[in-house]
């Protein structure tokens, strides 16, 4: 019964054995020829093996499962690693990150079946095969090993990552030898666009797009452009490509080419492309120069716009070149005569020429009689006026004016104008029209700290000194008494012909008040008065009558000790009246202190008077006492008494 039992347990041994070598077969991709010499050896070995029956005493649990009674073959420990090693041969050896060529071995709606001759098929998905048109059975691609067995014990393929990791190769190729690659732009992003380069995405910067500024970069997204990569960041495997490096290179080519054919004098069409304040940028074909503002037009512009316009095509010629830095400075103006060169033949000094303010100095004004051509306009030959002429208030750009030639120096290319010789003089008959002691109203037409300029007429005007204003006030300004633009009546004090100056009046227009004011500011005599200004030196105070008086400092102080105040209204005295210098000094605390000596000195005199009295009584009763007798003792000793009574209230 045991024997029976031991004897159905090593046929199911055996045909579980059989079973698993079978399936192995099966699932692995072994070559038919290395399995069938192995199982031809393994029938060998049986066939010369004797089936030993073993009577096996020992219970269930004893059995010894590598012994088979009927046909199981004895290995050694040689044999056995030499079937083992031939065993592991079958299958391909791999390892996660391995690039290797696979076979499609089917495909579905969404994967395809890829063998790698591993001892398991994987799955990639259709997604990333959309590169390839017509993906069928039997074709080879390449494919990274992912995982060996991931969670479900599945092989894990990626044709992605196999192309990404070759793609990235290969960038750092082309990065090291500066080859131009090909890239489809496939979308944009924040600051640039996303390019694909060999399957994987790079960026490209705003502003490496191209030359110029670029803000619509949908316009790119679709296209395919050649690149280059110019920086890559190998921890997180991420390239930068730029489309703006290719068209500089090829700028710079046509540069080199340009510049090594260049010359001074030489004639180019150029393209302008830039317009700034100080000139233009010229497009010469791959080669910019700059236009400078001076160079654009003999006459004067405030700005490059007033001549040219952007992509206007123009010839320019080359002034100057520098090769080393690239620079080219190009004139326009240049391409025709100097207009000093050809100006007309009846300009002449003596002539009467129009001309536009082109430019205002303190010294005059340029007018331009024609384009290039300018003559100077100096502050004197503007009025026949001696008096001050300020070029900035009297001239404004643009405006037109007409001017006699008065010098013409065609060689240094100068020419001085003048506006006032356009009439006559009118000094030669000044006499005439503004003699002296004669009455007028002129304008005011300037203003400084010692007088004020008045004109008369054009050219003929004058000067009111700050004294000559007013006869009773005095002024720390002429501003304070009348402005810029005003009207004022004057009076003709002088006249000097020869150096063309009048002096004039204002005050004089009036009767001088001070003759007749002497008396009513007498010196000792009091007033009321509103001091109007105050400082460390004194006080200033407005008197009757429109005058002016100054309180010196130590006149200022008030019987309780305190000082006048700016506003305060107080009683003053007259000091000093001085009718030659104007100038009239009041004193406050003379008053007061008047007040008080004339008190203390009434008091001096009742005192004094009380004690002549007293002296006269004195006197009378020594001469009494001289002629009284010895029973008059009693008498004089009341006498006395009275006396001494008398002088102690005097006291």
């Amino acid at each position: 019964m045991n024997f029976f039992v031991k004897q159905l347990n090593a046929d199911a041994q055996e045909a579980s054995g059989a079973a698993e070598a079978t399936e192995t077969a099966a699932t692995t991709n072994v070559p038919v020829e290395a399995t069938e010499t192995v199982v031809e050896a393994a029938v060998e070995v049986v066939a010369a093996k004797p089936i030993v029956e073993e009577v096996v005493v020992t219970a269930h649990d004893d059995f010894d499962w590598s012994v088979d009674k009927r046909n199981v073959a004895h290995y050694s420990q040689e044999e056995k690693e030499k079937y083992d090693h031939v065993y592991e041969n079958t299958f391909v050896k791999i390892a996660d990150g391995e690039i290797l060529n696979g076979d499609i071995v089917g495909l579905t709606k969404t994967d395809a079946v890829i063998n790698i001759g591993f001892k398991s098929d994987g799955l990639i998905s259709l997604n990333e095969f959309r590169d390839l048109q017509g993906v069928q059975v039997g074709d080879v691609v390449e494919v990274m090993v992912v995982e060996k067995e991931d969670r479900q014990g599945n092989l894990h393929l990626s044709r992605k990552s196999a192309r990404i990791f070759r793609a990235w190769e290969r960038i750092m190729e082309v990065h090291k030898t500066g080859e131009v690659v090909t890239g489809l732009v496939t979308s944009k992003t924040k600051g640039g666009l996303i390019v694909d380069v060999f399957g994987m995405e790079t960026f490209l910067p705003g502003s490496q797009i191209d030359v110029k500024p670029v803000t619509d970069y949908d316009q790119f997204v679709g296209k395919t452009m050649e690149f280059k990569v110019v920086k890559i960041n190998e921890t997180i495997k991420n390239a930068v490509v730029s489309h703006k490096a290719l068209i500089e290179s090829d700028i710079e080519a046509q540069r080199a080419e340009i510049m090594s054919k260049l010359e001074k004098g030489q004639v180019l069409e150029g393209t302008v492309k830039n317009i700034t304040d100080f000139g233009a940028f010229m497009d010469l074909g791959g080669l910019d120069g700059l236009l400078y503002i001076t160079d654009i037009s003999w006459g004067r512009i405030s700005h490059p716009s007033e001549v040219l316009k952007m992509d206007q095509k123009i010839n320019v010629v080359v002034l100057d070149f520098d090769d080393d830095k690239k620079r080219i400075s190009l004139g326009l103006k240049q391409l025709t005569p100097h207009p000093w060169d050809v100006l007309p033949e009846g300009l002449a000094e003596g002539t009467i020429v129009k001309g536009k303010v082109v430019n205002i100095e303190d010294y005059g004004a340029f007018l331009e009689i024609q384009p290039g051509v300018e003559g100077l306009v100096h502050v004197s030959e503007i009025t026949w006026a001696n008096t001050p002429i300020n070029a900035k208030e009297f001239f404004k750009l643009n405006d037109e004016h007409e001017a006699k030639v008065v010098t013409l120096d065609k060689d240094s290319r100068k020419m001085s104008l003048s506006i006032k010789q356009m009439t006559n003089d009118p000094w030669s008959t000044i006499e005439n029209k503004f003699p002296e002691s004669s009455k007028h109203k002129g304008l005011v037409k300037n203003i400084t700290p010692y007088g004020v300029f008045v004109e008369l007429e054009p050219g003929i005007g004058g000067m009111i000194h700050i004294s000559d204003l007013s006869w009773l006030k005095r002024f720390n300004h002429p501003s304070d008494y009348v402005k810029v633009a005003e009207n004022i009546d004057i009076i003709i004090l002088s006249i000097d012909k020869e150096n063309r100056k009048l002096q004039l009046g204002h005050k004089q227009l009036e009767e001088d008040p001070w003759t007749s004011l002497e008396e009513t500011f007498a010196i000792g005599s009091v007033h009321e008065a509103v001091v109007t200004r105050k400082d460390d030196k004194g006080a200033l105070v407005q008197l009757p009558y429109g005058l002016e008086g100054f309180v010196p400092n130590r006149h200022t102080f008030k019987e309780d000790g305190k000082q006048v105040q700016a506003d305060e209204t107080a009683q003053f005295v007259v000091i000093e009246f001085d009718r030659n210098e104007k100038r009239i000094v009041v004193s406050h605390t003379r008053i007061w202190e008047q007040a008080v000596a004339e008190e203390k000195e009434a008091v001096k005199k009742e005192a004094k008077a009380e004690a002549e009295v007293t002296k006269k009584a004195v006197k009378a009763v020594q001469a009494k006492v001289e002629k009284a007798t010895l029973g008059d003792l009693g008498a004089l000793a009341d006498i006395k008494a009275k006396l001494e009574g008398g002088e102690g209230e005097a006291k």
